[in-house]
């Protein structure tokens, strides 16, 4: 069903159950077999307060030869995959706005009980259902696309979750998700989890990530063309490994890009509001202002799940739901 540095995810028949799982078996390496171990407890701690049934149910666990072998239900593809197979169109502002309640009650039911996923992103978002409908294209000349039949979604891939109470100083995040606190080395916690949520929904209405770099400066160069520049208060805080991406109590840029590419890059994005007013028709006031929220420099004044979810562009639709 999917592979990755972990080992692979096979599809199975559980003769007990009688049904469809999926089992993900993780390489015979030590940190993989950590990681999968974090994992099994992170997932049956979980499972005991789960009522909204937002994240992967685990079924069962064992070690075959070495390998650590987990046993999920079965679901439906990832978001990122389901993007990819559409050509990258962007997904309707309604089905954004389901998935983005999902994601950020699932956030909040994660950070209640002091848990850090640290990892979120398209790939580790699956759809319930892996049925989807054709549809045709809302302007002429545009081509059918598909959409999935449900908005149904869970997270998956816990192994990288952490708790509140640990140490937060390492790198964490998937580099296009990542918050500016963790690539400047500061300490991280909650908000690094609403920061990626943000990128999430700015690429599934876009059909693009936001920020798609693999350098730290250059990352942080973009987040300023799209977001405004970053607080001196911030950067005065940056760890030891960021000093040299600020100069004079502001980012070194574009002094200290690496290629005239690099910086042509950067030039290319635009402002948030024009990225979102690009694809979405109605709505489009309450979802930047959401945005806004969710990618607030600062951790400390970063919206928290919870209020999010009492944003205006939740609220105000609740009577035109995505089925």
């Amino acid at each position: 069903m999917g592979e990755g540095t972990f080992g692979q995810v096979l599809e199975c028949w559980d003769r007990n159950r009688k049904e469809m799982v999926a089992i993900k078996i993780v390489h015979s390496i030590k940190k993989y077999r950590e990681a999968a171990m974090i994992e099994i407890e992170v997932l049956q701690y979980l499972a005991k307060y789960d009522r909204s049934n937002h994240c992967v149910q685990i079924r069962n666990w064992f070690d075959y030869r070495n390998h650590i072998c987990i046993v999920f239900e079965k679901l439906g593809p990832s978001l990122y995959d389901f993007l990819w197979k559409n050509g990258y169109q962007p997904f309707p502002i309604d089905l954004v706005r389901e998935i983005g309640r999902q994601l950020l009650e699932s956030a909040a039911f994660m950070h209640d009980l002091q848990l850090i996923h640290t990892d979120l992103k398209p790939e580790n978002i699956l759809l319930v259902s892996s049925d989807y409908k054709n549809v045709s294209g809302n302007r002429a000349g545009t081509i059918s696309k598909r959409l999935p039949k449900s908005s149904a979604i869970k997270l998956i891939d816990f192994g990288s979750a952490t708790y509140k109470h640990q140490d937060h100083n390492y790198i964490v995040s998937t580099r296009h998700y990542r918050a500016p606190e963790v690539i400047l080395g500061m300490e991280w916690g909650y908000p690094c989890d609403i920061w990626s949520i943000g990128c999430i929904l700015v690429e599934l209405c876009s059909g693009e990530a936001l920020f798609q770099t693999h350098e730290n400066l250059e990352h942080m160069a973009m987040m300023e063309r799209v977001l405004g520049p970053l607080p001196p208060q911030m950067l005065k805080k940056a760890g030891r490994r960021a000093e040299k991406y600020i100069r004079r109590g502001r980012l070194n840029w574009p002094e200290g890009a690496s290629t005239s590419e690099s910086i042509r890059a950067v030039q290319k994005l635009t402002r948030l509001q024009d990225v979102v007013m690009q694809h979405v028709d109605h709505s489009a006031g309450d979802l930047i202002d959401l945005l806004r929220r969710l990618l607030t420099y600062d951790p400390a004044t970063r919206c928290t799940a919870h209020e999010a979810l009492g944003h205006t562009f939740f609220t105000n639709s609740l009577d035109r739901r995505f089925w």
